[in-house]
């Protein structure tokens, strides 16, 4: 295993905390992006933020989440190694900077697509719960270059046949506007960091993210997303498969109900993220992070006390 390789496996394991690493780069280190062929006209390409889908469809590319600012030109670069097909339409899977900030260094005429929340929360730009890094505002300092223009609510299509891609939103759960891409012919999803990797996901209430909801929304599409095989996970470095988003809507479903019985219990988030370690039977997980847990378990606990419940 390279160095870099190595370097990488660290932060994924870090899951979404690694969005704070990526935006703290010094401006001046190199901007490598590694690209890896899913399947036919499919890549992956990670480096600079949430790992980037790229779609080679019979008229041009389509390009799901662009990095954080400064990573969109690099991206570009890359995509031109693999394609000489021009890049014609942007797909953000949420609002954070690290999958969107990107956005603004594409031509004026590329297609940007999201969910309706997505456009709200980037036109907001609030801080992220549970990151000390606050990601630069670039739309705000480049005139508003780069928010999506057209959005969806529930579902939306995008081209046909073996370039069909299906846009589905199944709910709030890491933010308010979480869009999973289907590439419908390759059997393949893109889940955002709905599912960046195996780990305990970050929750960002201050942008629609909801913890009692997030594992109802991963049994959402897990039911309703269908003839899919494998999942490019937001910050995942290798592929996962579909039984491991199931497993992963198992994990939140169990970590909810374990929230909900330490506040029953009078446990402090404190006390509970001291506490917590991953079930035994979830293997392959990061260790959770105190921060993290605590995190969430105060999100919970808020959630809790408004009168809902995991059961």
């Amino acid at each position: 295993m390279t160095k870099r390789k190595a370097l990488l496996g660290a932060l994924v394991a870090f899951g979404s905390l690694s969005l704070a690493v990526a935006a703290q780069q010094a401006p001046d280190a190199p901007k490598v992006i590694e690209s890896e062929k899913v399947k036919d006209n499919l890549y992956v390409l990670r480096g600079g933020g949430g790992n980037s889908a790229v779609f080679i469809t019979t008229n041009g590319v389509v390009v799901v989440d662009t990095k954080n600012a400064g990573w969109g030109q690099p991206l570009i670069e890359k995509i031109k190694t693999i394609t000489n097909k021009p890049i014609t339409t942007i797909i953000n899977t949420h609002s954070h900077g690290d999958h969107v900030s990107g956005n603004v260094e594409f031509p004026a005429t590329v297609d940007i697509v999201a969910h309706e929340n997505n456009k709200a929360e980037i036109e907001a730009w609030r801080p992220v719960t549970g990151i000390a890094t606050v990601f630069p505002n670039v739309f705000k300092d480049n005139n508003g270059k780069g928010i999506p223009k057209r959005t969806f609510k529930d579902k939306m299509s995008i081209g046909s046949g073996n370039d069909k891609i299906d846009l589905y939103y199944f709910g709030p759960g890491h933010t308010g506007g979480d869009a999973w891409v289907v590439f419908s012919a390759l059997r393949t999803v893109h889940a955002g960091d709905m599912f960046a990797n195996k780990n305990l996901p970050l929750i960002d209430a201050n942008n629609g993210g909801k913890g009692l909801a997030y594992p109802q929304t991963l049994g959402k599409a897990v039911a309703g997303i269908q003839n899919v095989d494998l999942v490019i996970g937001g910050h995942a470095a290798t592929m996962m498969t579909f039984n491991d988003l199931k497993e992963f809507a198992n994990f939140n479903k169990d970590f909810a109900a374990w929230a909900e019985a330490e506040m029953k219990a009078g446990k402090t988030p404190d006390q509970a993220a001291a506490e917590y370690k991953h079930p035994d039977k979830y293997q392959g997980y990061a260790a959770a992070q105190p921060a993290r847990v605590k995190t969430n378990v105060q999100i919970y606990y808020d959630e809790l006390k408004k009168g809902t419940s995991t059961k």
